[in-house]
């Protein structure tokens, strides 16, 4: 389902003075420390953008362009793997255009209906995928970066907050590391627990539910590390 990267070359002729006028609106406002998320089409192609120029000028140019360019190695680290979407360009390095993916959201989903278990064996697939190009996403609990595609497919969307093996080498860091890898599988569970509750084995609730002393420190430097990334976010 993912289109192909091809159709970046649309988007070519897209710049943020143009922005506004060749959007289709705004898919969520920005903030002074939050980028706006605009929603375009060029030539039957549809993106999204997150663009950090409306912000204020320091963290606009200081904390919005490193921001941009970790994002850029996350999707440049993930190119061309199903479930991820493709970045098509880097505006001014300030705004990403990244493919739009036809979806809906799994925040409350389970409200509404409930997903079959193939999505779930197919988003396990994809998280092992993203694991193995060294990469932990640290932010799958919130299940608005979890999408379910139009083709019944897991996406994973909103990379800001992701960290590579590579720049976690070093102890504690790899500790810290290894514990986002096992969010993301704990994610995938607590997903579980709301839409396929029986589908969920023993041990992986008693996985999902353990809190020893070790796991407790561990914990606790994984949510410094979080809440560091997702104050940038």
């Amino acid at each position: 389902m993912t289109i192909g990267t091809d159709e970046k070359f649309r988007f070519n002729g897209l710049t943020l003075a143009n922005l506004p006028r060749k959007s289709r609106g705004i898919l969520r406002g920005g903030g002074s420390t939050r980028p706006v998320i605009w929603r375009v089409e060029e030539k039957g192609a549809r993106a999204v953008v997150k663009d950090f120029s409306r912000n204020r000028p320091f963290f606009r140019h200081v904390i919005g362009r490193f921001l941009v360019w970790r994002e850029k190695r996350a999707y440049q680290r993930l190119k061309g793997l199903r479930g991820v979407p493709a970045l098509y360009k880097v505006m001014d390095g300030l705004a990403l255009v990244l493919e739009e993916i036809p979806s809906e959201s799994l925040e409350n989903l389970e409200k509404q209906r409930r997903l079959p278990e193939l999505f779930f064996r197919e988003l396990e697939m994809l998280v092992g995928r993203i694991h193995e190009r060294g990469m932990a996403h640290c932010d799958l609990k919130r299940a608005p970066n979890t999408l379910c595609g139009h083709d019944g497919r897991p996406y994973i969307i909103d990379w800001g907050a992701s960290i590579s093996q590579k720049e976690m080498k070093m102890p504690p860091l790899n500790l810290v590391y290894r514990r986002f890898v096992r969010d993301d599988e704990m994610a995938i569970i607590k997903l579980k627990l709301r839409h396929r509750p029986e589908s969920v084995s023993r041990a992986d609730r008693a996985r999902y539910q353990y809190r020893g002393r070790g796991e407790r420190f561990i914990r606790a430097l994984r949510d410094w590390a979080r809440d560091l990334l997702q104050k940038t976010v």
